[in-house]
């Protein structure tokens, strides 16, 4: 998307960034017996943020504080959960113990930055709740240590909604964040599972995997990719828009077979090399795919109407199942584009469903 429609979209922060903020807030309080209104987090890409305390309060001779994330103008699952942090003092001097708390997902399988067991709190988070402990530590000449249960308020119920059992956490959400802060359209959260389902998916010793771009194309797979290839659960990924970095998460983790399922609208970009398929223009799009059809078929008035046609599917409707070679042509160019655009080697197969989930085009049969 062009600058001009994104430079005025409001940053957020992550869900660590709050999990910093709730442990430093309930410090302070623990402290000075003041509700702080607001405390700055040093992020993890240098920069200071002031994010705003939603609420302190005494708990069981503990404290408890509570932030409510704020995506900014990129929300995700996680806009507005209340993420926040039982706090108390210990007597290890220096020490910053951080606990998973309810909503907190449980990590229960390997790959992921987190070992089998611990709790889904990642390695930026876990730094900025320990600096941020060990500010107020100081600040206030203590010697104390910190221990800091992290939670989210129905964050079991938020999890359902995202793929941490897929990628092997249980019972709630990750507290996530590579930064700090959530760029608009940077869609974090979003990347960072495809780069971990890569993750998992080889710590389980897949060597093929079929990354989809949304449920259905992945419900389609699975029913036909379960039954005939026994392949795993971890090896269905879904890669939503981001078609090069996810080339790019191939070469990082060695997976040295993938197969692009995808329907007609996804296809042609992918096909085109657009890295991020959601950002393509329409009309480009069709300009592409009416000189392939006029090169394949010659005919002219089709080439006219698929030129004109209002939408990828439309134009489908008029290519299949009467033009199968024009389909082959953009399941080739998929394959070319996955290639140029994955920096180490991988075996390509492309899939196109039409919308009824039956496969349209299967390079298996010329290319695999």
């Amino acid at each position: 998307m062009p600058d001009r429609e994104t430079k005025n979209l409001r940053q957020g922060f992550t869900t660590g960034t709050a999990a910093a903020a709730a442990v430093k807030a309930a410090l302070v309080y623990l402290f000075t017996k003041q509700i702080p209104g607001s405390v700055n987090i040093n992020l993890l890409n240098g920069q200071v943020l002031e994010v705003l305390v939603d609420s302190v309060s005494p708990y069981n001779g503990l404290v408890r504080a509570v932030v409510v994330k704020d995506a900014g103008d990129d929300p995700d699952i996680t806009h507005r959960a209340r993420i926040g942090a039982v706090v108390g003092l210990t007597d290890e001097p220096g020490m910053v113990q951080i606990f998973g708390g309810k909503g907190v997902g449980v990590v229960t399988k390997p790959g992921l930055e987190v070992p089998p067991g611990e709790p889904a709190i990642n390695p930026g988070p876990r730094k900025m709740i320990r600096e941020s402990a060990l500010q107020v530590l100081t600040q206030y000449h203590s010697a104390a240590g910190v221990s800091a249960e992290i939670f989210v308020e129905n964050g079991e119920v938020l999890a359902e909604k995202t793929l941490n059992r897929r990628l092997g956490i249980e019972g709630g959400l990750s507290i996530l964040g590579t930064t700090g802060l959530v760029k608009p359209l940077s869609h974090e959260a979003y990347t960072a599972t495809i780069r971990s389902a890569m993750s998992v998916a080889r710590a389980c010793g897949c060597d093929h995997v079929v990354l989809t771009t949304g449920r259905r194309s992945e419900r389609f797979s699975q029913n036909f990719f379960t039954g005939l290839y026994h392949l795993h659960p971890e090896a269905f990924i879904q890669i939503g828009d981001f078609f090069g970095m996810s080339m790019e998460c191939l070469a990082e983790h060695k997976i040295p077979n993938a197969t692009l399922a995808v329907f007609f609208g996804k296809a042609l970009k992918m096909a085109q090399g657009v890295a991020h398929t959601h950002a393509a223009k329409s009309d480009l799009t069709m300009d592409w795919l009416a000189d392939v059809v006029k090169k394949e078929t010659g005919n002219e008035t089709l080439t006219r109407e698929v030129l004109n046609a209002n939408t990828a599917r439309h134009a489908f409707g008029m290519l299949w199942p009467d033009y199968p070679d024009v389909l082959e042509k953009v399941g080739t160019a998929m394959i070319r584009s996955a290639e140029n655009s994955c920096p180490a080697p991988c075996r390509f197969r492309a899939v196109i469903y039409d919308f009824q989930g039956a496969i349209a085009f299967d390079s298996k049969s010329r290319h695999w």
